[in-house]
């Protein structure tokens, strides 16, 4: 099973080329299960089914800015229960689609029951602490559609945090927060251990802060099971969309792209 994360920051910038690049790219890649951000829905355009196509089940937000800019995820298979969480925790919060987008994934065995979600938490770098909120709203939510561990769960988005942030420390299962723990394991910590793997950096033409630090911001997780490991094993991730194409970058973000499989049964001493 492939998943993506691809912040496409809208239609800005030359849209009709970078659209080219993205709609190639993700024909390349065939994705099972794709988390959008900063996707455009309107009465006139669809972003997300232009450029996935009419094999994808959509799921748009209903959080939404003034230019129809929100979260979206797709997959192959169709969808069941779709949820919404809002994640305006703090009044900070109020002018930002903040929002947490959950899907019942149709899939096929041995990947069912499976639930795939899209965090789209809030992106100013002073707002950490409602960041802390909304992963654990976020969790939480996720705990109880799932109902045990025999649930698959995905988690992917632009967290607007960093590894080391407590936000994603705490998806990790290195904190608690708000006297609640999860664990979900991070698909590009998991195949290149070591390696900060920026996805916000200024290598790429189209960042429009040029005092951004760079870091990985955009995440695949996978949530970890009764005994540690994940339910699905990474077996593959990837940065994609992280070199111009013919001079035209896709994003001012690069995505992440990671291969889950179930993982085969070991023998314990």
């Amino acid at each position: 099973m492939r998943v993506v994360i691809q912040n496409l920051w809208g239609i800005r910038g030359d849209w009709e080329h970078r659209r080219e690049v993205i709609a190639a790219g993700l024909r390349e890649l065939a994705p099972d299960l794709v988390a959008f951000v900063e996707a455009i829905k309107t009465d006139e355009y669809d972003q997300a089914a232009d450029l996935l196509g009419p094999e994808y089940h959509l799921f748009h937000a209903a959080t939404r800015h003034g230019n129809g800019d929100g979260a979206v995820l797709a997959a192959r298979w169709e969808l069941g229960e779709r949820h919404e969480l809002d994640l305006h925790v703090t009044p900070r919060t109020a002018d930002f689609a903040c929002t947490t987008l959950v899907a019942e994934v149709l899939a096929p065995q041995p990947y069912a029951p499976l639930l795939f979600a899209n965090h789209v938490p809030s992106w100013q770098l002073q707002f950490e602490r409602e960041r802390e909120l909304q992963a654990v709203a976020a969790a939480r939510a996720l705990e109880e559609l799932a109902g045990g561990f025999d649930t698959h769960v995905v988690l992917a988005g632009d967290l607007t945090a960093d590894p080391d942030a407590a936000s994603v420390r705490f998806l990790t299962g290195r904190q608690s927060l708000e006297e609640t723990s999860v664990c979900y394991r991070d698909a590009w910590e998991s195949m290149h251990p070591g390696d900060p793997g920026e996805t916000y950096t200024r290598t790429n033409a189209l960042l429009p802060d040029w005092d951004w630090p760079s870091k990985r911001l955009d995440y695949v997780f996978v949530r970890c099971g009764l005994h540690g490991g994940p339910t699905l094993e990474v077996t593959a991730c990837e940065r994609i969309f992280d070199e111009p194409v013919g001079g035209v970058w896709a994003s001012d973000h690069f995505g992440v792209v990671a291969d889950l499989e179930l993982p085969e049964p070991r023998a314990f001493d």
